[in-house]
This record gives structure tokens, C-alpha cells and sequence, in this order.
């Protein structure tokens, strides 16, 4: 069965950022799960589980539609809403309002016709019980809980019955192996229409009063481990694909925290301007002197959360709300490399592009050409290019290695002023590594 990743980015106002649209589709016709995360930018339990979702699950049959970062700002700033609450503003909302694009399109996503179901992730404050038992314990808190606007969509017989379905994940979750038994699911039926006036601005009562099913998955916030959050939201996830008969496979053992957790720490690698690349899983917290445009640098990231913002002369590279490092630029003419470059790595000769990272288990050499070659980090007197040298990691300065492990360096190579690209130079610590 071939398997579709379709990517549409929504090009949106300078106020706040795009954000994406993945569609996981089959060839297999089905239902359509809709996955909306990130509306809160304090939640990351509601956005770190649908970008875990796009890079490591497969869609069998149907389909899922996943939105990771849908308030890309806010995930940055780590806070619930810069220009006030996103999920105050489905209702209505005024041209004028920094939030107004995003919150266009995605209700059009919402009312395309093929989407059967809406999930909108949150984390939420405390633990929801029917009844009080303290003040993290009781009906008004939000977290661990399947929200409902209300018990069915009448007339709608399709997943209309919100409250059988929400119990039906919820009994799922607590047979399954919680952390700890008090992280325990509920059901909290808010009943919009009738109590909840703040609830009525919402994106789930948005939907469901279009007649589309939708519910709320809220982790709590006083679970402060991160990978346990993102597990509960996935299996939630997942039963509600079993309720919509999307057939699925993923690629590691969601009972494996350990696995779990290095996945979402492994951040991906960020490419700019298409001759520079650094993996951001291991990198230190800023690098200085990269060369940059003066402006109109293009970043591109493996990771879905990935985004940066520009402050105080120096670029903020971000996965989510973790700022992975800073840039600090150095501004040059950029070219475009019309060749590979080639290195001798270990006794052979290899040829590589800009923009890629060269695994070295004892020695380099890079093969002399019309390029002026700066290894950073290396030094020896008299020599204007950094080329036909056999270089060892010890005749590197470590602290100027471009990750915390200290194995990773720069190879920058210049033509009549310009920059062309960038090589990182990678010494593994295993040599039997390959």
C-alpha cells in the first residue's frame, strides 16, 4: 500500500506565524481524523504528541490530518496566547486581530468535508474529578480528561455520540498502564450551550455546533514530565483512531518511556539557505560568526515544531518552546556551489555537497580547490587555505565544536569573498561506528 505525506503550509499574517497542515493519507478509503495542537502555547503536552505522531506513525487505512503548532508565536514565547486566547476567538473575531488568518483557516480545515472527527490537545491545570477532594483533585480542573461540548450531536449519527466515545477512550486509558493511578482519565461533559459562555468562543464547540464531532484532550499540567504527557495523548489518540477504524502502525513501543523520550528529544537538523545544516539534538547553546545573509535567510527543519525568530541581531532557533540554540550572524554575498567538494575521509576519497555532515573515524583531508577553506577551530601559521592538510580531532580546539558532545566542527569554504557553504565535520567516538 503506497503512503501519501502531503505538506501545506498557510502563509499568514507578519503577526504571527504559519502553521502546518500534514496529511497522512492512505489509498485505503476511510475516515478522516483531524489532530489540531498548539492552539495554547503553554501546553507542550498538546503539541510535542502531534509532531511525535507525524514522524513516527504510519497510516494504514483512512487518514489523519495533523496540525502540530497551529499558534507558532505563542509555542515559542511558552506562553498560552500572545494575542490573548486563540480559543476565545471561533466565534467571532475581527480582521484586524493578529490571530484572524489562522483562525480563517483552520476553520475551514475543520468544515472540509471529508473530516469526520476533530481532536483539539491541551494540557490543563489539576486533575478532573466528579466530585471535590481538594484543590488540584476536583470538577473544576481540566487535566487528565476527555472534554465533551455536550452528550451527542442529535441527528448526526456518525461519531455523534460524544459521550460513549469519550468514555470509551477514557475506560481504555485507565485499563492500560498509567504512570501512576492518579493520573487517571475523565470525562467532562462543560455542557457549552447551557454553562459555559467562555466555552461557546471555543474550536470544539465551533465544530460540533457545524455538526462535527469534536473533542478535547487535556494531559494535566501538575504532570510536569513531558514523555509521560505525550504517551497519554497518543494512546488517546490512538484509541480514537480504533473507534474510527484507522489502521496504523508506528515505529517504536509506546510502553518503552525510554524510547519514547529520546524521540522527542531527537530535535532533527535545521538546513539554511541550502549550504548550511546543524543538527540541533546536541548542539551548544549559540554558535557564533555564521555566515548569513543580511536578510531573507530561509530555514528549513525535519522536525515539525521546528521555527526561529530574529531578535536583537541574532536568530532564535526553536523546536516547540525549547529553544534549541541562537545563531549569531556574520554577513556575507551567498553563492551558489555549482560542484561537490572533495574529502579524503579516512584514506578514501569521497565527493559531498554543502550543507551535509561528514562522519570521520580517524582523519580528513580536504582535496585543494578553487576555494578558500576556514576550518574552525584549526590553526597553523602561513596558510591562507585550510586544504590538503591531513587534519586528526586533536588538532581541533574542542571549544569550538558545534555541539555539547564535542565531536562536530565547521568547514566553511569562501570564493572571492562570497560564501558558498558548509561542511560539518563529524569524529565518531566509536570506531567501530559506521
Amino acid at each position: 500500500m503506497r503512503f501519501l505525506l502531503l505538506f501545506i503550509p498557510f502563509i499568514i499574517n507578519a503577526a504571527n506565524l504559519s502553521f502546518e497542515l500534514f496529511k497522512k493519507e492512505s489509498n485505503e478509503k476511510g475516515n478522516t481524523l483531524l489532530i489540531i495542537g498548539g492552539i495554547h502555547g503553554d501546553e507542550p503536552g498538546g503539541y510535542f504528541a502531534p509532531a511525535f505522531l507525524e514522524k513516527y506513525y504510519e497510516i494504514k487505512s483512512g487518514n489523519v490530518w495533523i496540525i502540530p503548532d497551529l499558534n507558532a508565536d505563542s509555542i515559542m514565547a511558552n506562553n498560552r496566547g500572545l494575542y490573548d486566547d486563540m480559543n476565545r476567538k471561533f466565534s467571532s473575531i475581527e480582521k484586524n486581530d493578529p490571530d484572524y488568518d489562522t483562525v480563517t483557516k483552520v476553520k475551514e480545515i475543520i468544515l472540509d468535508k471529508k473530516v469526520d472527527l476533530i481532536l483539539n490537545l491541551h494540557d490543563g491545570y489539576g486533575f478532573y474529578r466528579n466530585k471535590y477532594e481538594n484543590a488540584i483533585f476536583n470538577p473544576n480542573a481540566w487535566g487528565q480528561a476527555t472534554i465533551i461540548d455536550q452528550e451527542k450531536i442529535t441527528g448526526l449519527d456518525k461519531f455523534g455520540n460524544l459521550d460513549e466515545i469519550a468514555n470509551q477512550v477514557n475506560d481504555s486509558l485507565n485499563n492500560d498502564n498509567l504512570f501512576k493511578d492518579y493520573h487517571s482519565f475523565g470525562v467532562k461533559n462543560t455542557e457549552t450551550k447551557f454553562k459555559d459562555e467562555q466555552m461557546q468562543l471555543s474550536l470544539t464547540f465551533f465544530a460540533v455546533t457545524h455538526n462535527k464531532p469534536a473533542f478535547a484532550i487535556e494531559t494535566s499540567k501538575n504532570i510536569t514530565d513531558l514523555t509521560h504527557k505525550v504517551i497519554y495523548q497518543l494512546k488517546s489518540i490512538e484509541e480514537f483512531m480504533n473507534i474510527m477504524h484507522i489502521k496504523f502502525e508506528r515505529k517504536f513501543d509506546i510502553n518503552n518511556y525510554d524510547d519514547v523520550q529520546k524521540k522527542i528529544s531527537d530535535f532533527g537538523k535545521v538546513r539554511v539557505n541550502d549550504n548550511i545544516v546543524f543538527d540541533l539534538s546536541d548542539i551548544k547553546n549559540y554558535t557564533k560568526y555564521v555566515p548569513l545573509k543580511e536578510s531573507d535567510n530561509v530555514f528549513k527543519f525535519e522536525h515539525s515544531l521546528g521555527a526561529y525568530r530574529f531578535i536583537d541581531g541574532r536568530y532564535e532557533i526553536y523546536i516547540g518552546n525549547i529553544k534549541a540554540t541562537e545563531f549569531y550572524p556574520q554577513i556575507f554575498e551567498i553563492a551558489k556551489a555549482e560542484k561537490n567538494i572533495k574529502i579524503e575521509v579516512d584514506g578514501k576519497i569521497i565527493e559531498t555537497p554543502f550543507a551535509t555532515q561528514i562522519d570521520i573515524k580517524k582523519d580528513f583531508k580536504i582535496v585543494k580547490s578553487d576555494y578558500r577553506v576556514n576550518i574552525i577551530g584549526f590553526s597553523k601559521a602561513g596558510l591562507d587555505s585550510e586544504d590538503d592538510i591531513l587534519i586528526e580531532e586533536k588538532d581541533i580546539q574542542d571549544n569550538y565544536s558545534v555541539d555539547n558532545g564535542k565531536t562536530k566542527y565547521r568547514a566553511e569554504f569562501y570564493k572571492d569573498g562570497k560564501f558558498y557553504g558548509m561542511i560539518i565535520l563529524n569524529f565518531l567516538k566509536d570506531k567501530n561506528e559506521k
